[in-house]
């Protein structure tokens, strides 16, 4: 059985490379998409990697500056997210034609070399050389765990740009008992539970709220300045659309990079090996007043954790978030009464015993309970051994097990973002 990690790794890339890979970029985001129309025409979708080879290969080549292998990538990409759409169709969820924006880039070993301290990268004209900008710390990271390890074989990597910087997360391999063999005896691991909303942006199953205030009244008022220059209808008033659209999305993106980096230290001070998510699939559905907006920001949080957590070795997945909020974290009664529209959404009361509590500091005690449950093993399975709450854990038959002091803490309010 093999086990795959991605290592993410910062690079040093001249300003001359630097351009070449945002014009290589450029071209692979324009070839992908190309393909995503093409495969859209007509009532049925087109899935088949091998029929999109033959039906756009030559275009693209025809096209673009990209090296055949990279074309291939980019019809590989396209396919995987029209084939993602076919299936959540067939599931009954809605999905509509995927679009790529974001500047990713995705290599092979046929397009790019893998080296102890650099890697050589294909772009529109030719190969760069970009070295690594590695941990000066020796202690246990990804990069000696996966990335040095011989155990581990590198198959491909991603390229990224964000905040002005390239990383390349590199995807590697290895077969289950290297695996084993690296983590110790035990093999255990502690759950950290994230409830995502509106009123709260994020809350955890140690008690952690980041209020989701300031990224609502930005939204809002971003909306409403966009309404007034769309009445002037003038090509000035165009323009500056657009310009209040990058401040719109580097202010969003600022918030979410800070609450993602308090999500991933708060699993760090509490030992969590595993950051727990509901799955953001049909979120929109479940959360009446959620908006489009509301959704990329889950999703592109999810993202900005998911990158951070892997520099920790923390691992980042998302469980079936049915019942979670109106299940009793204490007691496990489970009863649509127990969290009542007539309360505001925030105050969970259990029908049953009682118990009261923050509704998402409840449901992020689920979510990180629920995980747990998915993937207890046996005693030499390595499966995760409790949810970390503020004070103690709760174990896979919910219950609850004090820290060593025995107090038990109330849930924490962030300071305001």
């Amino acid at each position: 059985m093999e086990v795959r990690r991605t290592v993410p790794v910062k690079l040093d890339v001249a300003d001359s490379d630097a351009d070449l890979l945002h014009e290589t970029i450029a071209e692979f985001l324009w070839a992908s998409n190309y393909v995503v129309d093409h495969a859209w025409r007509g009532e049925y979708k087109t899935t088949s990697k091998a029929q999109l080879q033959r039906e756009t290969y030559t275009k693209v080549r025809s096209q673009t500056r990209l090296q055949a292998n990279l074309v291939q990538n980019a019809r590989n990409k396209a396919a995987d997210a029209i084939q993602s759409v076919v299936a959540r169709w067939k599931r009954g969820d809605y999905a509509g034609r995927p679009h790529f924006s974001a500047p990713t880039l995705v290599y092979d070993k046929r397009c790019a070399t893998f080296n102890d301290d650099h890697a050589t990268l294909s772009t529109v004209e030719g190969r760069i050389t970009a070295d690594y900008i590695l941990p000066n710390e020796r202690r246990t990271t990804p990069h000696s765990a996966y990335l040095f390890n011989d155990d581990y074989e590198v198959t491909g990597a991603e390229l990224h740009y964000r905040d002005g910087e390239f990383y390349l997360h590199i995807r590697t391999k290895a077969d289950v008992e290297a695996e084993m063999s690296d983590e110790g005896n035990d093999g255990h691991s502690t759950v950290l539970g994230v409830d995502l909303g509106i009123e709260n942006t994020a809350v955890t199953s140690t008690g952690r709220f980041w209020s989701g205030s300031e990224l609502n009244h930005w939204h809002r008022e971003f909306e409403k300045r966009r309404g007034s220059l769309q009445q002037r209808g003038t090509r000035a008033a165009h323009e500056t659309i657009q310009s209040v659209g990058h401040t719109e999305t580097g202010r969003y993106e600022q918030f979410l990079h800070t609450v993602s980096k308090g999500l991933v230290a708060e699993a760090v001070e509490n030992d969590c090996r595993i950051i727990a998510f509901e799955n953001l699939t049909g979120i929109r559905e479940r959360m009446p007043r959620a908006k489009k907006f509301h959704a990329w920001a889950f999703r592109r949080l999810f993202e900005y954790v998911s990158y951070k957590a892997e520099v920790e070795g923390i691992s980042v997945e998302q469980v079936n978030p049915q019942y979670t909020s109106q299940r009793c974290s204490k007691c496990g009664f489970t009863h649509r009464g127990n969290r009542p529209s007539s309360n505001g959404q925030d105050v969970f009361e259990c029908l049953k015993c009682g118990y009261s509590l923050h509704a998402d500091y409840n449901a992020a005690k689920n979510i990180g309970l629920k995980h747990l449950r998915s993937t207890q093993k046996s005693s030499d399975g390595g499966a995760p051994v409790g949810v970390r709450l503020n004070r103690g854990t709760l174990n896979v038959s919910g219950e609850y097990s004090p820290a060593s002091d025995g107090q038990n803490g109330s849930p924490r309010e962030s300071p305001r973002l």
